[in-house]
């Protein structure tokens, strides 16, 4: 058996009907040419027939009063409770109506007494297109962990007709046939010793920088939570029902502002969302007047680590003082995110993932209390944004067209959004309660927020 980390065990603890625990996937695919009506109920039938099922997709949630929760391996595995067909009638089967059929997916928790994961393929797309919506629980798996898996089950090219479903991968197994119990023991305290003190360091390394904010001897270094937000109507309890929508920009068109502005990726996104949102805010009638603050996730991985769980931190970052113009708020957001990253760099990663356990737990103990409606949000939103690869994948010959990766919202809010990047694509996934009015409204300006923030660079750039 294997005992859950601190962060992933927290999934569970702060799991709710209204506010379940996982994270999804939407992949949409066309059909290869000349591919019979019953293709992609086919495939669905050819899935089930891969009982061979590894880690973690063969585990399960075992719970202990004398002991941490661990996970342990499944007795038995039945696919049909985890792989499900589903055809859309022809009146519809638009992209909104995928959209929300998959935010209905996306409501329930998954069901404790089985592995912890789904598959919903969902044919009878306009253009004969299907999709794929997977679902796993968050403490299997964060977005990056998820979008690698999802990754590493396609093909590079359509000339294969192989499959190979995640569940049957071996994902970041850890060899140990070759040392003693002893080294296996020493390798252990080592590790606790080592990670408890570099917790400790960062810890307080991380209060003293978010002493120095309070009393503004730092700026945009980390934006304190629960103070540095103001009420919104993107903040509040978090309730059942979900609604998902998206936004997408060619990367193309992304790269040619960050060569002419020095910018990075998350740069350009944030500032197009942060237009996008007090747009969005001002429609229900609020005008903010200090800078958004979103809960932004940074991964605590080494380069090259390719375990499963949850390594990641949340930190709290401030956008742009408010203004009109798009290319000022770039810089603001830049100015921003280099000192975060700054700050973030100088402090050990166990401090990073005590300092989110900490934070998290105050805003689900307020959440738990219903009293997400009154106390203050760490947040307005959270951002996140997952890399994904650069090429077209497939699968049985099926072009994979579009990625989005599906979350969770945190205590408080009641929108998440996550960036993915895919074969030359920006893809913005939005995923909120239906408390929020209008979502697809939001998704629409921040295709509009980035052709003003085009049109505002080429124009500083025609003028030097």
């Amino acid at each position: 058996m294997r005992t859950l980390s601190l962060l992933d065990l927290g999934f569970f603890v702060a799991e709710t009907e209204a506010s379940p625990k996982h994270v999804g996937g939407l992949m949409m695919f066309s059909r290869p040419k000349g591919a019979k009506a019953s293709f992609a109920k086919d495939l669905c039938n050819e899935f089930r027939g891969f009982t061979d099922v590894h880690a973690p997709f063969n585990r399960v949630i075992h719970f202990s009063l004398s002991a941490m929760p661990r996970w342990q391996k499944a007795e038995s595995i039945d696919l049909d409770q985890h792989i499900f067909y589903h055809k859309l009638p022809r009146s519809l089967n638009d992209r909104q109506a995928l959209y929300d059929f998959v935010a209905k997916l996306h409501e329930p928790m998954l069901d404790r007494s089985r592995p912890l994961w789904e598959m919903h393929l969902i044919d009878g797309l306009e253009g004969g297109h299907f999709a794929m919506y997977h679902k796993v629980h968050h403490a299997l798996a964060d977005g990056v962990t998820m979008a690698r898996w999802m990754a590493s089950c396609l093909a590079d090219s359509a000339a294969s007709g192989d499959i190979r479903p995640v569940w049957t991968l071996k994902h970041g197994a850890r060899n140990q046939q070759h040392r003693s119990a002893s080294q296996v023991v020493m390798q252990s305290v080592w590790k606790e010793v080592a990670g408890n003190t570099s917790r400790l360091l960062g810890i307080g390394r991380l209060a003293a920088m978010l002493l120095l904010e309070s009393v503004n001897l730092t700026k945009n270094a980390i934006a304190l939570p629960f103070v540095s937000s103001a009420k919104t109507p993107l903040t509040g309890q978090v309730t059942s029902g979900r609604q998902f929508t998206t936004a997408a920009v060619s990367m193309e068109r992304v790269n040619k502002i960050r060569e002419r502005t020095r910018s990075t990726v998350n740069h350009v996104a944030l500032t197009c969302l942060d237009g996008a949102l007090r747009r969005y805010l001002r429609d229900q009638g609020v005008e903010l007047r200090q800078p958004i603050t979103i809960q932004m996730p940074v991964n605590l991985r080494k380069e090259g680590e390719k375990t499963g769980g949850n390594k990641i931190g949340i930190i709290q970052v401030e956008l742009s003082a408010p203004t009109d113009d798009p290319y000022v708020r770039l810089r603001n957001i830049g100015f921003s995110l280099r000192n975060v990253r700054t700050m973030i760099d100088n402090v050990a990663p166990e401090g990073i993932e005590s300092y989110t356990i900490i934070t998290g737990l105050v805003a689900q103990i307020a959440e738990l209390l219903k009293l997400s409606n009154t106390l203050p949000p760490m947040g307005n939103t959270l951002v996140s944004n997952v890399p994904g690869p650069k090429d077209y994948l497939y699968l049985k010959g099926c072009r994979l067209e579009e990625m989005h990766p599906i979350s969770t919202l945190p205590p408080s809010n009641l929108l998440n959004i996550t960036l993915f990047s895919y074969a030359g694509e920006l893809f913005f996934g939005l995923i909120a309660t239906n408390e929020l009015p209008n979502l697809q409204r939001l998704g629409e300006y921040v295709d509009e927020a980035f052709t003003e923030l085009e049109t505002s660079v080429q124009d500083a750039h025609a003028a030097d």
